[in-house]
């Protein structure tokens, strides 16, 4: 699947099931009252009470404090864990990934977030990156694309319209994020060393990635639509899979429920 469509974003069954050709994307907004962050905010362990204290920005606290929540409810409804007990490592690069006996089963996931929305990509066997991003005036978009892309993505990028260049630029970034998120190397990986489609009407697609020919063939890239304002993007190890959205809503319930 190449594009998520903007709107096919569904409430969840009751019951999840995840199989191992399933992706699932989950929207998450960041912004509730005070009161659903208050209840939210005992989710939290220890370590993410301290990391949220060293947000300066009241609004930065909240949406910390909101998606590690949430990420920990949904997490558990596929686990069978209250939040409190979804426990997390992270790999050398801070990718986060489930701790003890959740990884029996494979579930892995990744999340993202840009302003007031988080997207919460969930799997079972294989890797998965997600990226999203408020799209917004940037005035070094040029500079950045000249500076830090591939050759190729250079050529791509600047035989675009300066119109549609913003736009471009931003379709772009979310896929190199997605893919090196997935990888969990990060930065790590300078984003010169890979290729990603960039041209618009391309499908999203991983081309060539530096001393690895065969690295295209194990992943696959699609488009989300997170709603007017925003671009995303996947990248999921393998082939086969079919991608479904839910809508994460607030409240002592908030745990699934959202639309596909």
């Amino acid at each position: 699947m190449d594009t998520h469509p903007e709107g096919d974003w569904h409430r969840p069954p009751s019951q999840l099931t995840l199989g191992s050709e399933d992706v699932h994307v989950w929207r998450i907004p960041l912004d509730p009252s005070d009161t659903v962050v208050s209840e939210l905010a005992s989710i939290l362990d220890v370590d993410e009470r301290a990391r949220a204290a060293r947000f300066h920005a009241v609004i930065h606290r909240t949406r910390f404090v909101v998606g590690r929540a949430l990420l920990r409810r949904v997490l558990g409804q596929y686990l069978g864990l209250r939040p409190e007990e979804v426990a997390f490592v992270y790999g050398e690069h801070g990718k986060p990934a489930l701790r003890g006996e959740a990884t029996i089963g494979g579930l892995r996931f990744n999340l993202a977030h840009s302003k007031d929305l988080a997207l919460l990509a969930v799997v079972c066997g294989r890797e998965v990156g997600v990226d999203l991003e408020a799209l917004r005036a940037l005035e070094d978009a040029e500079r950045i694309v000249a500076r830090f892309f591939s050759t190729r993505e250079q050529a791509d990028f600047f035989r675009v319209a300066p119109e549609l260049r913003q736009l471009t630029f931003f379709r772009g970034w979310v896929r190199k994020e997605a893919y090196i998120k997935a990888i969990g190397k990060g930065l790590a990986l300078p984003l010169g060393d890979f290729d990603v489609t960039l041209a618009p009407g391309d499908p999203p697609r991983l081309l060539r990635v530096q001393d690895q020919p065969d690295e295209p063939n194990r992943w696959a890239l699609a488009e989300l639509s997170p709603g007017v304002g925003f671009v995303g993007a996947i990248a999921v190890e393998g082939t086969g899979w079919r991608l479904r959205g839910f809508d994460v809503t607030h409240g002592p319930q908030a745990n699934t429920e959202n639309r596909e």
